[in-house]
């Protein structure tokens, strides 16, 4: 099972439709590659582990740059937290860590927000018409692991008030790729389950 969502299970609803999903399971692993900078001292890092924790699971931090990703099979939840898109798919394309994240997403449950939200989509382009500043690694190829075609954009409430014409770019971006997104605010997730999608908001 693939959940994307904003900023984690931060909502009662959220950890609610996850807690009947993870029953059966007793570990997960708590991903930071995608904040290159503070890594496991992200601020939001304790907060995540606990609500991880809030399910009865056993969780650990882990970060793709310093571990073999095949390391993260050994665990039946996977979340990986946000920071910087382009970053993260760098990092996971360096690794050789898509086929794991595939098998992770068809197989126990993985959990992307914000950053991994988009990466593990089909593109970074909507992200890259917001911020393409934050793509220091210089990727020319926007393309995402391609988990899911559903494509989302995290945060939504509180960027509206952060870029101008947020809503607008958001629009232009749908009508010339043909797509629909689906706006998240924080505490919002999609839950993705073979050919099951379920909307879940705060």
């Amino acid at each position: 099972m693939l959940v994307l969502c904003s900023n984690g299970l931060s909502s009662e609803n959220l950890l609610h439709a996850m807690n009947k999903r993870v029953k059966q399971y007793h570990t997960a692993a708590v991903v930071v590659t995608a904040d290159h900078v503070y890594k496991e001292k992200n601020y939001h890092v304790a907060r995540v582990v606990g609500e991880l924790a809030s399910l009865n699971l056993c969780v650990d931090i882990l970060d793709i740059d310093k571990i073999p990703p095949e390391n993260l099979l050994a665990y039946d939840v996977v979340e990986f937290t946000g920071g910087n898109p382009f970053y993260l798919l760098h990092s996971i394309r360096e690794h050789n860590a898509i086929n794991i994240l595939k098998t992770l997403a068809d197989t126990k449950i993985l959990i992307g927000w914000s950053a991994a939200a988009f990466v593990f989509g089909p593109t970074l382009e909507l992200v890259n018409l917001y911020s393409a500043d934050m793509n220091f690694p210089g990727l020319k190829d926007l393309s995402g692991i391609r988990l899911t075609d559903i494509e989302v954009l995290p945060h939504y409430e509180k960027f509206l008030k952060r870029f101008d014409e947020f809503e607008e770019t958001c629009q232009k971006y749908e009508k010339e790729h043909s797509v629909k997104v689906i706006r998240l605010n924080d505490g919002d997730g999609v839950l993705i389950d073979g050919n099951t999608l379920e909307i879940c908001r705060a």
